[in-house]
């Protein structure tokens, strides 16, 4: 688990030692912008990122729990194809580079890394911070339009994190299919609000029809058992605020929780989870309640109590977005 946390230790500190010196009310400002924009529902085509200032201060706003939330995604990939390690990834609206710290935290190794943004602040900001990380530093950041004319090279993976909430919905579709026809597995992360998981159904069921099979979260490639309108699924990742962080969001505890959708779709051999944990386990005297989506495309509810022994241990232990029984497959 150590190489795990390596790189988000460095990504920290790379945050630290380039956001120290923008002015704090500067920050707050570009900061409050972003959040009015990021919890918006108007599709745009321009970049939001319009300068160094804003790059920094959405750097600092949303790099941490970008790359924990595709972390986990990617750790929920990794777990279904095990033995897999991608040999190429193409990161589509990448910002940053969120998402190629979480690649290179899920697995060793170097490979080649393409960019792919239409804001030139956020890619040279990206080029930047990755000069901190060895096997992220002969990436390449590369300007282009993220919509229905975007081509991608044949790449093992692809991601798409928090990007499809700022296309129109022709758009969407593109880069969905964009990314099915180069890549041998794709990652598409959204906000774990009832649109971003709404997103990320549409594009599962492009993936779908492209040939491939879902690997996470769900326990199969079939039909979402959640009714339209009356839930959604989400997730959570934990992640550590560092000061830098906590004033520029203005927060005061030392972590935060990430809500996000997303999906884990392959063309690769896969052995998905027998059953996802859904929602956060109800831990009480001397049983646990998990919510459960299993493979017959059907959720329900387990009761673990004492009397199942490690089963309970585990259960105990378990987590939102775990894989159960933690004995058919890893987190």
């Amino acid at each position: 688990m150590n190489e795990l946390v390596a790189p988000a230790e460095t990504l920290r500190a790379a945050l630290d030692g380039l956001l120290d010196g923008l002015p704090p009310r500067q920050a707050a400002g570009a900061v409050e912008r972003l959040i009015a924009h990021y919890r918006g529902s108007t599709p745009t085509d321009a970049p939001i990122l319009r300068d160094r200032a804003d790059v920094a201060a959405y750097a600092a706003y949303r790099m941490p729990a970008t790359f924990e939330a595709v972390r986990s995604a990617l750790a929920a990939l990794a777990a279904a194809v095990p033995g897999w390690t991608p040999g190429s990834h193409v990161d589509v609206g990448g910002g940053t580079g969120a998402a190629t710290w979480a690649v290179a935290a899920t697995w060793d190794g170097e490979r080649p890394v393409t960019v792919l943004d239409w804001a030139e602040p956020a890619l040279a900001l990206g080029r930047q911070l990755a000069s901190a990380h060895p096997g992220l530093r002969r990436a390449e950041w590369r300007r282009a339009r993220i919509g229905a004319a975007l081509t991608l090279d044949a790449a093992d993976l692809v991601t798409v994190s928090y990007v499809l909430g700022e296309l129109t919905e022709a758009d969407r579709a593109a880069v969905t299919d964009a990314a099915a026809a180069a890549a041998r597995a794709v990652v598409i992360v959204e906000p774990g609000t009832p649109d971003g998981y709404a997103r990320v159904l549409a594009a599962r069921d492009r993936l779908i029809a492209a040939g491939f099979q879902v690997a996470a979260p769900c326990p199969h490639s079939g039909t979402c058992p959640i009714a339209p309108g009356t839930d959604w699924c989400h997730f959570a990742a934990r992640v550590s605020r560092s000061s830098l962080h906590r004033r520029v969001k203005g927060g005061s505890l030392p972590y935060e929780d990430e809500k996000f959708s997303y999906v884990a779709a392959t063309r690769l051999p896969v052995t998905p989870a027998a059953a996802r944990v859904v929602r956060k386990p109800q831990i009480r005297k001397g049983q646990v309640l998990l919510d459960l989506c299993e493979a017959g495309e059907r959720l329900s509810r387990a009761t673990v109590t004492k009397r199942h022994g490690e089963r309970y241990r585990a259960a105990r232990d378990a987590h939102w977005g775990d894989a159960w029984p933690p004995d058919d497959t890893g987190r």
